[in-house]
């Protein structure tokens, strides 16, 4: 991507900015690193647990009614992964130890991703499609490619499984209209010792 070297400044500029940041990664939405700084971590595999994350935060965002997906914010006993929406066609992820400031971070991380969000749209809009999507070995471009894998996945979710056959040790069945059998909690049956 012709716009790599100006991502990778502004990642550095953010580091600068933020001392507590360990890491940071600019990825496509579809998991493709376009630029990282991010010694000690796989960026291969950090952008791909990113668009998986990406894909849960946006349909919980489109569920309550919440609007477009803005950030992300996971908290680990060791610190914080931060997901930041980087324009149409990108997103940031940004590592950091614990002691960070949460709100400085937040300034910072929307900060360098609208920043980085119109280097790649940018790109996007001069060359009509992005450049790291280079064709997959079967000849389609990757993008196309992630869609359809999206696509089938989400079929595959939402197509109804057929119950499971009745076991051969139930001798009753239940009538669905009549409740469960329940015992009050702490109640002791002939069992209990």
């Amino acid at each position: 991507m012709a716009a790599e070297p100006e991502i990778l400044d502004e990642l550095r500029r953010l580091r600068a900015r933020l001392p507590q940041l360990t890491g940071a990664v600019a990825a496509g939405r579809d998991g493709l690193v376009l630029a990282q700084d991010a010694p000690g971590i796989e960026p291969d595999g950090l952008s791909a647990l990113t668009a998986t994350t990406l894909a849960v935060a946006i349909r919980m965002t489109e569920a309550t009614g919440r609007g477009e997906f803005r950030e992300l914010l996971i908290r680990g006993a060791d610190g914080y992964v931060a997901t930041y929406a980087a324009g149409r066609h990108a997103v940031l992820t940004l590592l950091t130890q614990d002691r960070v400031n949460v709100g400085r971070l937040h300034l910072e991380g929307r900060r360098a991703g609208a920043r980085i969000g119109e280097l790649v749209d940018a790109h996007e809009d001069a060359h009509g499609r992005t450049a790291h999507a280079k064709a997959a070995p079967d000849g389609t471009d990757r993008e196309t490619a992630a869609r359809e894998a999206a696509a089938h996945d989400t079929a595959a979710r939402d197509t109804p499984r057929p119950a499971a056959p009745p076991s051969q040790n139930q001798t009753q069945t239940q009538d669905p209209s009549r409740p469960l059998p329940t015992r009050p909690v702490g109640a002791r049956t002939g069992t209990d010792n």
